[in-house]
């Protein structure tokens, strides 16, 4: 948790919990995934630089692993440009903070003012089908509270319910990683990355407004308190639009 406090409401910042994968393992690659970095570190500064407070937890807890190609130190080059992650790397204080996160079974929703799911690669087998993130969602959003997921953890919008049984989604507008974003990078590494696409399952609910921008250009949706990111550029632009819904 930062140390910063809500220069406008100092005697309590807001609460911000921030979600992300344990580490798996890719069933269609075979490759060891885990968080996407730039999905976790550009919310994250957006938050404390608004003087929020920042809890970071995951289904299990404990200690977690990026993806590979999110790491701005891989040899790959892939995220290079990507400074505020390497800064958070670098930084000990940082960097302790996804060596040890808090699990999901020890976070009381209440306490929290809303909650930010980040995405990567694992999140499309530890975050689908999780009963633990699915009743988190819906905790959130129909205690009004800014519900906001990026990327590919969008893929729990396929299944969240409300407690009537509906979709979350259902009569609203979203958005997650495009089907034109999964077949570049499946031209990249040359090879099927994912066990199946957002937007094209997206596409098949009947009454959900799936909304896509160019590839991998920041993009975030805001329709009442469900906030959605497209991909790895979009998490700072979707934290904007939790702060702007917080009112602080």
């Amino acid at each position: 948790m930062s140390a910063t406090i809500d220069v406008l409401h100092p005697e309590r910042p807001k609460q911000i919990l921030l979600v992300a994968s344990n580490p798996s393992v890719s069933e269609q690659t075979g490759w060891p995934i885990g968080f996407w970095w730039a999905e976790l570190t550009h919310p994250y500064w957006e938050f404390v630089e608004r003087g929020y407070e920042v809890t970071i937890a995951s289904p299990d807890g404990g200690s977690l692993a990026p993806d590979g190609f999110s790491d701005p130190e891989d040899e790959s080059g892939y995220s290079a440009h990507d400074l505020i992650s390497l800064g958070f790397k670098k930084s000990p204080a940082h960097a302790a903070l996804v060596d040890d996160t808090t699990a999901l079974a020890d976070v009381d929703p209440a306490t929290f003012d809303a909650v930010f799911l980040v995405g990567g690669q694992a999140p499309m087998y530890t975050f689908r089908g999780n009963a633990a993130i699915l009743d988190l969602v819906r905790a959130f959003y129909e205690a009004g509270k800014p519900t906001a997921i990026v990327c590919h953890a969008t893929c729990v919008l396929l299944e969240a319910t409300k407690t009537d049984g509906s979709l979350i989604v259902d009569g609203l507008s979203w958005t997650g990683f495009a089907d034109s974003e999964e077949r570049f990078a499946d031209e990249f590494v040359g090879q099927k990355i994912q066990p199946f696409w957002i937007e094209e399952e997206a596409r098949k609910l009947p009454n959900t407004n799936f909304l896509v921008q160019s590839r991998f250009k920041a993009h975030a949706v805001r329709d009442g308190n469900l906030i959605t990111g497209q991909q790895q550029y979009s998490g700072a632009a979707a934290a904007r639009l939790v702060i702007e819904a917080l009112g602080v």
